[in-house]
């Protein structure tokens, strides 16, 4: 028989505290993911952020729940995100995945989204019938030096052993695009990379529509789900450590010294995202700067599902990708959430909105 056991805020703070969400044989959820997930400003005090599913006793699966909400005519609409779900192999099988999503769909009374699914768990979603495809996102991710030391044995195990010929291959093309790269020079308009939202950047998103404010973003900023670190913890699925994992906050002037563009940057060993972006002069000082960004830092990869610079970037002579390919971030709805929202509502998701912000 499977029992559940949920958590709100108060509730995992104690779990985490007393050290008893270390003592099973893996783990459902970080310390440092945890105490981001109390943070959160956006979750209200009685709200769900953690399943637990024990079978005969032992810890059998868990569901990770990240709350946030909608302002539609002045009332907050809640709803959470469905961030983490993982049964153990012994376990499968006993309908545990099933009942732990039908507890969130109890506690949030439907109101729930999936984004950046495993294909497992989408298949999972389509057999329950209680989600929807809705909004998707069309993006694009460039690729900008050669990895195929990393990516070949990673595809085709049987390769390993050719690690170093494909390290020689990496290096003399990486050389080459390098010598081709030298003509990215550092802007000569003013930028500035920062830590945090400053007050004027605060000022110039207030502009536009978003779905996360300035101080929030700063606190997802200040308590992020994956660590840097060279160490590993085997014992849990999803994100916890990277040997770089940081945010960048960039602003851009143009040559009278107005600001005109901001952006959030998100790099992680090497592959950079743009959660967040925010302009109305045009992008080309954005882009001028991403590429001196790109080449200045070793990008490897950038994904990017901002539709107005994707556009931009297929005209831009500078921008130094080698290759790209078309990707789509496609999001699930659950049933009655589709039903709960006014008819034509639109989400306005920029790439960082959902859990996606934090890995």
């Amino acid at each position: 028989m499977t029992e559940l056991k949920t958590y709100n805020k108060k509730e995992l703070e104690e779990f985490i505290s007393s050290g008893e969400f270390n003592s099973f044989d893996f783990l459902p959820i970080t310390e440092h993911r945890a105490k981001s997930q109390i943070k959160n400003p956006k979750v209200s005090d009685d709200q769900t952020l953690l399943i637990l599913a024990f079978y005969e006793g032992k810890l059998a699966g868990y569901l990770g729940c990240f709350p946030d909400y909608f302002v539609i005519d002045g009332a907050i609409f809640r709803y959470g995100w469905l961030s983490t779900l993982f049964v153990p192999e012994e376990f499968r099988g006993k309908r545990i995945a099933k009942n732990l999503l039908d507890k969130m769909f109890e506690e949030y009374d439907g109101n729930v989204i999936a984004a950046e699914f495993t294909r497992e768990a989408e298949a999972l979603f389509k057999r329950l019938g209680a989600f929807e495809y809705v909004y998707p996102k069309a993006g694009k991710r460039y690729y900008f030096r050669s990895d195929a030391a990393f990516i070949i044995p990673e595809k085709k195990p049987g390769t390993k052993a050719l690690k170093p010929l494909f390290q020689i291959t990496d290096a003399v093309a990486n050389a080459v695009l390098a010598v081709k790269n030298l003509s990215v020079k550092k802007p000569k308009f003013r930028f500035e990379i920062l830590d945090l939202i400053d007050a004027e950047s605060a000022e110039w998103m207030s502009k536009f529509p978003s779905r996360r404010s300035a101080d929030e973003l700063n606190i997802y900023i200040k308590n992020p789900w994956v660590l840097e670190s060279t160490e590993k913890e085997d014992r849990y699925l999803f994100s916890s450590y990277a040997g770089v994992f940081k945010y960048f906050w960039i602003k851009i002037y143009d040559d009278n010294g107005s600001l005109i563009t901001c952006s959030l940057f998100l790099l992680r060993d090497g592959n950079l995202k743009i959660p967040y972006l925010f302009s109305e002069s045009g992008l080309d000082h954005f882009i001028d700067f991403l590429s001196y960004f790109i080449i200045e830092n070793k990008i490897k990869t950038l994904t990017s599902y901002q539709k107005e610079l994707n556009k931009h970037l297929e005209h831009s002579s500078i921008f130094p990708g080698i290759y790209k390919r078309d990707f789509e971030r496609r999001y699930m709805f659950h049933n009655q959430l589709i039903q709960h929202l006014p008819e034509g509502f639109d989400l306005e998701y920029q790439d960082g909105d959902g859990d996606c912000m934090m890995t």
